[in-house]
This record gives structure tokens, sequence and C-alpha cells, in this order.
């Protein structure tokens, strides 16, 4: 007889993982055991000569790939063009702590970029804040680990977890990245898959581009089932991307009209984008066993359903019974 699945109470404590069955790594000793490869010399030499200062070559410990922890003049070091804007909150925060303590303990993540156009021999993806704070108090220079690897840029913006970003944010920062890598090779979306997380962002960030306050939540659920990755080079898919972006731009304001009969009509709620959005979803009540619909199909229909919505049989009861999130 099978064994019943107990439920799992509401309320109730998540478990914890598991550790893994077995240890992976290096040991402390080992970190420093080998010497280092010719890449990682050349690195040192290249940094002293930016006028940098090498403290320590070492391995990390989970993969063993080799790290440069390195004293860098801090007006060659910038952020990274494809990350979220500063938070003045969070950079007076860290002046003050970094004032009082009169330390500077948390080295920023940086990669070496050669640029005959620019002073700039520093790029670092995840230490922003940090930086802007240094600079502030007037630092000369900022402790940094440089990562041999220029293409490791694109990939730690992935371990950036200091701060929970909201679509907005993710979405520039990867239509950002994305507009950087087309200028690098022939690389298709699929290449860079774990960088950009999902292609809805993709085309979110040039609607975020285009209008700043573009209520991408609303139809972020859906864009996340029907938007796919297109199996063509950055440059080429690109277009493509805008095409995309401009047709989701012109469903909205339609959207946006049908809202705005509804407030004249005196329905008044946070929620009136997204009972539209959900009236006119084609993949809502959709089969699973259906075929899957294409970004197109879906634009398609809503913009159809959209346009031939009546508001006038549209009822209080009626949005009280979506419910939802509000949009952004």
């Amino acid at each position: 007889m099978a064994e019943r699945k107990v439920k799992k109470k509401p309320g109730s404590p998540r478990k914890r993982r598991k550790l893994a069955g077995k240890s992976i790594g290096l040991t402390a000793r080992e970190l420093l055991e080998t010497a280092s490869p010719s890449a990682v010399e050349e690195l040192r030499q290249a940094i002293d000569e930016d006028g940098g200062k090498v403290l320590a070559t070492y391995r990390e410990p989970f993969g063993g790939q080799w790290l440069v922890l390195a004293a860098l003049s801090i007006d060659q070091v910038e952020p990274t063009p494809y990350q979220r804007n500063l938070s003045d909150a969070h950079g007076r925060k860290l002046e003050g702590v970094i004032a009082k303590l009169g330390r500077f303990l948390d080295p920023i993540i940086v990669v070496r970029r050669e640029s005959k156009e620019s002073n700039t021999r520093y790029w670092t993806p995840n230490g922003n804040h940090r930086l802007a704070a240094m600079r502030t108090l007037g630092a000369k220079c900022i402790i940094g680990i440089v990562v041999p690897e220029t293409s490791a840029a694109y990939k730690i913006l992935a371990l950036n977890t200091e701060k929970a970003h909201n679509l907005r944010e993710r979405a520039l920062e990867v239509i950002k990245m994305y507009q950087e890598l087309a200028t690098l090779d022939e690389a298709s979306e699929e290449t860079y898959a774990l960088e950009f997380e999902e292609a809805a962002l993709i085309t979110l960030g040039l609607c975020y581009l285009e209008n700043g306050r573009f209520s991408g939540g609303a139809y972020h659920p859906i864009l996340r089932r029907s938007d796919q990755f297109i199996k063509k080079s950055l440059e080429s898919a690109l277009e493509i991307r805008r095409e995309r972006a401009r047709a989701l731009m012109d469903l909205d304001k339609t959207v946006v009209e049908k809202v705005e009969a509804l407030k004249a009509k005196g329905l008044t709620s946070p929620y009136l984008k997204s009972f539209v959005v959900a009236r006119i979803n084609p993949i809502r009540f959709r089969p699973k066993d259906a075929a899957p619909l294409t970004f197109d199909e879906v634009m398609d229909r809503m913009t159809k359903a959209a346009e031939q919505m009546n508001v006038e049989k549209i009822k209080v009861e009626d949005l009280a019974k979506s419910g939802g999130a509000p949009e952004e």
C-alpha cells in the first residue's frame, strides 16, 4: 500500500536543506601550494604597471580558481554599465559606517579591461556602493579581488544578493548587459541564459528604457510563459526584441485607456490594471496539454481582447472577485 504524504501545516517552519554528502574544494593549505599560472602572473604585472599593488594571489576554496587580491587606484575603477543605479540611502549608510570604523573591510570584486579610450582599467560588477562611498570619503585606493577572466563580470551579478532587486532593476540590468555583450561576439541569447535569467527581462528592460514608469509587473507573469530566448546572435536578436517591446507598449496604451474608462465609471482600485490584464490574458485558462502560444500570438490575442473589451458591462463585483497584486 502506497504511503500517504503528510500535508504540511500552514505556518510550519521550512525544513533546512541537507548538507552535501561529501566535502569538495580545497583545504586551507592547498590555496597556496601550487605556482600560479602564466595568465595570473601577467595580470600581476599589469596591475603593477597600472600603478596598483598586488597583495596576494591565491585559489578560491570552492572551485580552485585563481584570484588576485590587490590595492587599486580608485580613479581607475568604475562600476559596470549594466547594474542598478546607486541608492542614495544605502550609499550614505556605508559612508557613515566606514568613517565610524575607520576601516574598509569588504573588498570589491573587479575585472581588468583594456581600453584605449579611457583611463578606467577595472570594472566592478557588484561593488558600486562601496566604491562610491570610498570616493566620497576621499580614499586614494581601494582593495579589490581581481578575477582574471573578464567574462566573469557578466556572471557575478547573479551572486549579488545584498539587496533584493525589484522587477524594474532586474530588467534594466539585463538589457544594459545585453547591449554590452552584443558588441563582443556572435553568441546567442541562450549562451547567456544564466546572466539574463529569463527572456522576459530582456523585453521588459527595453520597455523600461523607453518609459521608466512602465508597469511591467502586470505583464511579467504572462511574458515568463510566452517570451522565449531568440536563436540568433545578440546583435540580430536585438531588433526583434525592440519590436516585441513596441508591441507590448502599444498593448499597454490600450490597457491604460480601458483603465481610465473604468475610473470614469466610478471604479477606483489599485488593482485596475491587473484586473484588465487578467481579463485579456489568453494563457490564464488555457488547457495544460495545449500547444504553448508564441509571444506574437499572445500579443495579438491580448490586443484584440483589449480593443473589444466593453467596460460598460464590468461591475464592481467583478473587480472585487479579481484580487491580485496592485501594479508597481
